[in-house]
């Protein structure tokens, strides 16, 4: 690139004409040719159907005896009430589900079989007196 630098003149009453420059000409493509279209933004994705949210209750009790109960609600809605389900498969059920559910499950469910064995243990001992009370009276 070319600068021209020009001396300081004196201020005129004459007005200076601008030189002309040669600029390039502005060539036009054929008719024929299409100028190449800005591209276009890539589409958004349509928003996806919302999965439609279905929410049931599980209730499972239990009581210090080892009897344990199940009900099902959906809603206000009673699926299944008061059904009978073994100590077993509820530890297995909480165990499926998540570590966080079974640990404290099958500590109540440890603590209700240490309750059992000790029923046992008692009832064995009553037993054995009533025996013997029994071959007494012979």
């Amino acid at each position: 690139m070319t600068v021209d630098t020009f001396a300081v003149e004196a201020p005129s009453d004459l007005v200076d004409t601008p030189e002309v420059v040669d600029t390039p000409e502005v060539v036009e493509a054929p008719e024929s040719v299409e100028a190449p279209k800005p591209k276009k933004a890539p589409a958004k994705k349509a928003a996806g159907k919302k999965a439609k949210t279905i929410e049931l209750t599980l209730t499972v009790t239990g009581t210090a005896d080892g009897e344990w109960h199940a009900e099902l609600r959906q809603g206000t809605t009673y699926l299944a009430r008061d059904l009978a389900v073994a100590a077993a498969a509820v530890s297995r059920a909480a165990k499926e589900l998540h570590e966080d559910l079974s640990t404290p499950i099958d500590e109540v469910i440890e603590e209700a079989r240490s309750q059992q064995a000790a029923k046992v243990a008692a009832l064995e001992a009553e037993l054995e007196v009533a025996r013997k009370a029994l071959a007494d009276l012979d």
